[in-house]
């Protein structure tokens, strides 16, 4: 499997405070640190089926970390604080997330493992 190249798109950079620069180094960092260890991940598994695996468990991640900022935005308006930090992060993972979908052969892999998963999850369930 190909090296991952994973960035922070210039929308979701645009959208920040303009007096704020620290934000946008925050989020740009974190990208690279994530590139950085899904590599890893990616040069330590055994073969690609368990990179994707790995790869799977950081998109569950990043989904998670998704919907707790999708929380956050509603709870932030009712107490008249601005969203936009919450948004914008929110918006940072799905890209992460799409861009993981798109890179190259990497998105029909996830979704045979997000599949498998749900087959060996019903499977289970059915046994109880």
């Amino acid at each position: 499997m190909e090296e991952l190249s994973l960035g922070v798109p210039e929308p979701i950079l645009s959208r920040l405070p303009e007096d704020d620069e620290t934000a946008a180094v925050d989020m740009q960092e974190a990208v690279a640190g994530w590139e950085r260890r899904l590599n890893e991940a990616i040069a330590d598994a055994e073969d690609e089926q368990e990179a994707a695996r790995r790869v799977l468990e950081a998109v569950n991640r990043f989904e998670e970390r998704y919907q707790a900022y999708d929380d956050l935005v509603p709870e932030l308006r009712a107490w008249g604080q601005s969203p936009i930090y919450a948004l914008t992060w929110r918006t940072l993972y799905a890209d992460v997330v799409a861009q993981l979908y798109d890179h190259d052969d990497l998105g029909p892999r996830l979704e045979r493992e997000r599949n498998a998963r749900l087959v060996q999850d019903g499977i289970r369930l059915q046994d109880l």
